[in-house]
């Protein structure tokens, strides 16, 4: 999501169901999955924290292919898409037939509620391993860096952030808002010389949590803060439209957080919503999300260039299962909120 979308989705919040006004205005009303539109044609309804563009891009291919199925999306920042599907949840059945979350643990959780999974596309063996569980198949890569003002030496590893020339100058995203924030927290938290204390570290040296990637890439191109935390795409699309922004991809590496997709267990239109997840991880799915700037997750699919000479450390995910609720309330017993 660009620092632009940001402003205008993550402080007003998308609390209500969004029909893209490229689809027909004929789509079905949602309940606990889809019903059938005229004319035979069937709608399914998108669950999702991904970025704005990607996802339009991506909903607008797969129309193209299937013509008879409309998208109904409802797009937020990963701490609202969980309080729909609890709201859901209060008033009868989640009614998304697709959920493309954006970081393993959320996904996680949707599982372990018994929500989503249980299928899996029968190409997604395309996908590296890691990106992969019976119930879901990552989309998409988010990387989380930093970035500093250009008036600041810029932070060669995460441990210059907690040092005497960031003190009282690093925007850092909320995990409880942001999918990636929570990924980056989960690594931390379990990575040797981190850990639980780097955290503390973070709050000693006056580092202030904001709310989502682009905030903190806003934030610091306006000089507010002088360095911070954030994903590269964000940071990417502030630097090329001329912000006075560097970015970082410190050791021991930058924080790679993927966003799987899964099918609802209670969708009333399960086979296009099949289609729709089957399309997306497809390569040429994958080659939509990365014209769009993000990082597929299906090998040479395109997306931007990881810097030459750059890291890339990955969250134990399967270590951090069910560690989500006591992780935020860590970070909120440091960070307040």
């Amino acid at each position: 999501m660009t620092a632009r979308n940001a402003r205008t989705t993550t402080r007003s919040g998308l609390a209500a169901l969004v029909t893209l006004a490229l689809l027909p205005a004929a789509c079905a009303g949602v309940g606990t999955g889809t019903a059938p539109v005229k004319g035979g044609s069937s709608a399914i309804t998108l669950y999702t924290c991904a970025n704005a563009a990607t996802v339009k891009a991506v909903i607008t291919a797969f129309r193209k292919q299937h013509p008879g199925t409309t998208v109904q999306l409802f797009r937020a920042p990963t701490g609202e898409l969980n309080a729909r599907v609890a709201g859901d949840l209060r008033s009868g059945g989640l009614r998304a037939d697709v959920i493309w979350a954006c970081d393993p643990m959320t996904m996680q959780g949707y599982v372990k509620q018994g929500l989503v999974g249980g299928w899996t596309p029968a190409d997604a063996t395309g996908i590296p391993a890691g990106f992969r569980t019976p119930d879901a198949v990552g989309a998409a890569v988010l990387y989380v860096v930093a970035v500093n003002h250009t008036n600041t030496p810029a932070p060669t590893s995460w441990s210059d952030l907690t040092t005497a020339p960031y003190r009282g100058a690093v925007a850092m995203p909320d995990p409880s808002l942001a999918a990636s924030a929570l990924g980056a927290l989960g690594w931390f938290a379990a990575a040797p010389g981190y850990g639980l204390p780097f955290l503390s570290a973070l709050h000693a040296n006056g580092a202030v949590k904001l709310g989502t990637p682009d905030d903190v890439s806003t934030a610091v191109a306006q000089g507010t803060y002088r360095a911070g935390i954030t994903i590269s795409s964000s940071a990417n699309v502030a630097k090329k439209a001329g912000s006075p922004i560097n970015v970082v991809w410190p050791r021991p590496g930058a924080i790679a957080v993927f966003g799987p997709v899964a099918l609802s267990r209670t969708s009333a239109n399960a086979g296009p919503a099949r289609d729709f997840i089957s399309f997306l991880v497809s390569e040429q799915g994958q080659r939509v999300v990365g014209s769009t700037g993000g990082y597929p997750t299906r090998p040479g699919t395109g997306g931007p260039p990881v810097p030459a000479g750059a890291s890339v450390v990955t969250p134990d995910w399967a270590g951090l299962a069910g560690r989500k609720d006591a992780l935020l309330a860590t970070f909120r017993q440091t960070f307040g909120g």
